[in-house]
């Protein structure tokens, strides 16, 4: 893997993660590939989390505690604001990528010298990434491991752009009530970039997805709601809902996802993205549907090679 020409940096917003970051952190350490610079921005954390970013920050110079005002809430706004002060610690460095790294993730040690040697390849690559994985026992358990997955979609737990694609969309929005991430990936592919998941390697998410703020049923009934606020086209919404049925809590979780949706479409919950960016999201979203319904359409191929008849050529 060619990585040697591209440099990178990261940023980690963290609240209250000390049962987590030290695993993060010691991944990193491990990595092939180092950053030019990691700033922890921890936001008012109270648990321990700076005393152990410290301790290794004291070790690497590359790695630094930055530290916001205490306030109570884990927003997403909050994630956001953030982010951008970590960001702004990389004023004057040199580098090529920057990336969000969540402070729940390990990963393997050529993680990221996998990912710079994809954006080696790609010019126009604008923002990367890899499945996240809740059971280190199963790697290929996540949610990309089917046909059917959107591969330009970049998770939020661990995603990392190119400079000048991370600029150009104006970084991370605040919105209080989450999709950052999704806004920035969207974003970058309505502006010309490229996007992608690569499946060849996977970072582990030791945080169970929705837990922050809510259980998994109500984590569910909330991603309908964003997926409303966001945009999403209702029949695709719908039809993303009910394919959820096989997944726990099984079929309830689905209807609580349906429910979400068209609760935040009966009550006009208010939308923080652009017509613009709109239009595009549905755009994708009806691609995709006739795709998918091509492939259903398909027929299957045949079990067995049809006999040879007639003479030899």
């Amino acid at each position: 893997m060619s990585s040697s020409r591209l440099s990178y940096v990261l940023v980690t917003p963290a609240r209250n993660e000390a049962a987590f970051i030290e695993g993060t952190i010691r991944s990193m350490l491990a990595q092939t590939v180092r950053p030019v610079k990691w700033v922890i921005v921890s936001d008012g954390s109270n648990d321990g989390t700076d005393d152990i970013v410290k301790r290794h920050a004291a070790q690497h110079p590359w790695i630094e505690l930055l530290r916001m005002p205490e306030h109570r809430d884990r927003t997403f706004a909050a994630k956001a604001n953030c982010f951008a002060a970590g960001f702004a610690r990389m004023a004057g460095l040199d580098y090529d990528l920057v990336g969000n790294l969540d402070a729940d993730i390990t990963m393997g040690p050529d993680y990221y010298e996998f990912l710079l040697a994809r954006f080696a390849e790609r010019p126009r690559l604008g923002v990367a990434g890899t499945p996240f994985v809740e059971d280190e026992s199963q790697p290929g358990n996540h949610s990309y491991a089917h046909g059917s997955a959107n591969l330009t979609h970049v998770s939020g737990a661990c995603q990392i752009f190119r400079k000048a694609c991370f600029a150009e969309v104006g970084g991370y929005v605040p919105i209080k009530g989450g999709a950052i991430d999704w806004i920035a990936v969207t974003t970058a592919r309505m502006k010309g970039w490229e996007t992608r998941t690569f499946l060849e390697r996977v970072c582990f998410h030791h945080r169970k997805i929705g837990t922050g703020n809510h259980s998994p049923l109500m984590a569910r009934f909330h991603y309908g709601r964003k997926a409303y606020y966001v945009g999403g086209h209702p029949l695709w919404e719908t039809l993303r809902g009910l394919f959820q049925f096989r997944e726990a809590p099984f079929l309830i979780g689905s209807i609580w996802f349906v429910a979400g949706y068209w609760w935040a479409c009966v009550t006009r919950m208010p939308r923080p993205v652009s017509r613009e960016l709109i239009a595009f999201h549905r755009g994708e979203q009806m691609t995709r549907l006739r795709q998918l319904l091509r492939l259903e359409k398909r027929p299957a191929p045949p079990a067995h090679p049809p006999a040879a008849s007639g003479h030899r050529a």
